[in-house]
This record gives structure tokens, sequence and C-alpha cells, in this order.
């Protein structure tokens, strides 16, 4: 069945919304197609659309929502592929203006930031002191923090965040949060529940001695579960970490206003290994010998792939370059010196020769 579209005063929501925040207000039907898709196969056409200038300008923008009954969509660059950055709401883009990195401290590895910061602009502005960001999407020069931990990213270099950080998905590498809820409730989350009103933290706590056993019982224990909503991250022994718990939840239960994120040691040198395999299934057979050498970043990519490129007359040379394979692993080790990142990869070429099954490999 298609979308049921709320009940909302259109226009009259658009006026106040002009008359209460400093941002920008578009409720044009072209602007209103502009956001009714993204990388995903659907469309749905907003409400309207509201560009924050300011944190302020977000708190009034969901104060009007709620009153009149509008559901709300907080929206980063655009990238998802499963739907999550279209819907019958009021669409909040936070892209424009509320795109900075507000703090970086270097000795505890934290970087304050807004929400429409661009993964890319961290991970620069992190390397003048050494560090990065762990998880990165294929869409990093692109996709923002907000729409990260809305949806949870991983990326290729998620498995140095796994190894030498807090954990490979955005929600491991949230430090606290800066949220509002759709009552209008504005909260500053650490770690341990800190920050989260009593009521609700009871409610959380309730929810999880009622459904704990189910939850620890029936959440698969692997890296890269990020489907779904991170009630495990609530459990006491996970210490209640709501901010956590926030990630992954696509605007379904705040508003993410600014973040407080974990940064890691970003090795000086890189070394790149591509190992060629006679079909993915194959390649992915593999990936356990090469994440017992600890990589950087690990990636696959299959023969469909490989051919589209071809056909479409792209990145000859690049291609050129590949070693016996129709499916590859992608991997990158990392160190003080190149020396030291290329004997790593050397390692993982040697246990990956040792197998009958790789097609070739080079450094």
């Amino acid at each position: 069945m298609p979308p049921v579209a709320p009940t909302v005063d259109a226009p009259a929501l658009e006026a106040q919304l002009r008359e209460a925040i400093s941002g920008e207000v578009r409720f044009s039907a072209g602007d209103r197609a502009l956001y009714a898709s993204t990388g995903s196969n659907y469309r749905q056409v907003p409400i309207g659309v509201v560009i924050p200038r300011s944190k302020d300008d977000v708190v009034a923008a969901v104060a009007l929502a709620r009153q009149h009954g509008a559901p709300i969509l907080g929206r980063g660059g655009g990238t998802s592929l499963a739907g999550q950055c279209v819907n019958i709401a009021l669409v909040i883009d936070f892209s424009k203006y509320l795109h900075r990195v507000l703090e970086i401290d270097p000795e505890r590895k934290l970087a304050r930031v807004q929400p429409g910061l661009i993964l890319d602009d961290l991970r620069d502005q992190a390397e003048q002191h050494h560090l990065t960001f762990g998880p990165d999407p294929s869409t990093h020069d692109h996709c923002t923090l907000g729409g990260m931990i809305g949806n949870n990213s991983c990326g290729v270099r998620s498995v140095m965040a796994q190894f030498y950080g807090p954990g490979p998905r955005t929600s491991d590498n949230v430090a606290g949060l800066e949220v509002v809820t759709y009552r209008g409730e504005r909260l500053t989350i650490g770690p341990g529940g800190e920050g989260v009103p009593d009521q609700i933290a009871g409610q959380l706590r309730a929810l999880t001695d009622r459904y704990g056993d189910l939850i620890r019982e029936r959440y698969p224990k692997i890296p890269r579960r990020v489907s779904g909503y991170n009630l495990d991250d609530l459990l006491p022994e996970n210490g209640f970490d709501v901010a956590k718990a926030l990630a992954g939840t696509e605007s379904t239960c705040v508003t993410i206003l600014e973040a407080t994120m974990h940064l890691i040691d970003s090795p000086p040198c890189r070394s790149l290994v591509v190992a060629g395999f006679v079909d993915a299934p194959t390649a992915a057979d593999h990936v356990m010998q090469v994440l017992e050498h600890r990589p950087l970043g690990l990636e696959g990519v299959d023969d469909k792939l490989i051919e589209d490129m071809t056909i479409l007359g792209m990145h000859k040379h690049d291609l050129s370059k590949l070693p016996a394979g129709s499916s590859f692993l992608v991997i990158e080790t990392g160190g003080e010196t190149k020396e030291e990142a290329d004997e790593k990869g050397r390692a993982i070429i040697e246990t990956l020769e040792r197998s009958s099954e790789t097609r070739g490999t080079k450094l």
C-alpha cells in the first residue's frame, strides 16, 4: 500500500516557520520534489523543508511540527540506499549551514561536530593532529556525521576502528549527543545514561528489564550489526549507553543538534594489497584470514562491478593493474613508515598465497 499522508495544514505550518526561524523554509513544489528522492529507489514527497542556521532553528522547527502533528525527518547528504532519507514529513536539512567542526581535543581524541558536517571535512581537520574517524562509507566525500549516526554507518575502514578504536560502527564511536525530542526536551547525553531525565531513564530500564533476556539471546554477536535499534547498548552490562543506543534510529527517537565523536590514531603511511579469486563467495571465504592481520581497511569487489566498468570504459588504467581473478579483496595496511606498511601487506599476501583458491595478488 502507498504511504498515507498525515493531515497537516502545510500553509499554516510554512507561515509559522517563516516567522519563527532565521533559516530557510522551502515548501514550493520544486523544492519538495528535490527532496523526494535520494540514492534509493524510493520517492516520497515531503510536507516541506527547513534548512536551519542554528540549533535554535532546529528546536523551533521541531516544536512547530509537533503543534501541527507533522512527522520530522533529519537529513544529511541524502545518500541512504534503503529509503531512510525520504518521508512524508517536515525534512530538516543540516548540510547547508550546520556543517562545522566545533572542536577537536587531540589529547582526549574527541571531536565535537555539527550534524551536517561532511565526513571528509572532519578527517581532513583530524589529520592535522594525526587522528582520523574510523567508519567511512563509500560516500565519505559527501555523507554527513548526522546521517552516519542516524544510519549507524560502517565502511571500508570500519575494521580500523574495530581493531584500533572503540568499534567498527558509528554507534561505537559516539561519545555524546546533544538532541531534542519530539516533545521538545533538549538533552545532552553521555555515557552511562548521563543527561537522561529520570522518567525517560526509568522507562528505558524497564524496557530492558522486560526484554533483556531476549535481547541477549537473539541479538547477533557480529561486529557490523547495524539493523534495528541498538537495544543491547541499554543493557546494564553494556553501560546503559543511551547515546550509542540512539545511533541507527533514523530520526524516529530524537533530532541530533550536536555530536561528540571518538577519533583514533591515523598511521602516516599506507599500503594497498589486492588479492584476486575466482568469484565473490571464494573471496569472502578468505576474509577471516585477512582480518587476522588487523588491516586498516577491507573491501570486496565482485566480477559484476568489474564487468560494468569495462563495458562503460571506466578506469581502464586502474583495471589493468588488477591481479589475476574476477573478484577481489582490496586491503589497506598502515605503519609509521612505508616499509612497515609494506611489510604488513607482504604478510597478508604470504597468508593468502598458501591457498590454491587465490588467483593472484599485488602490493
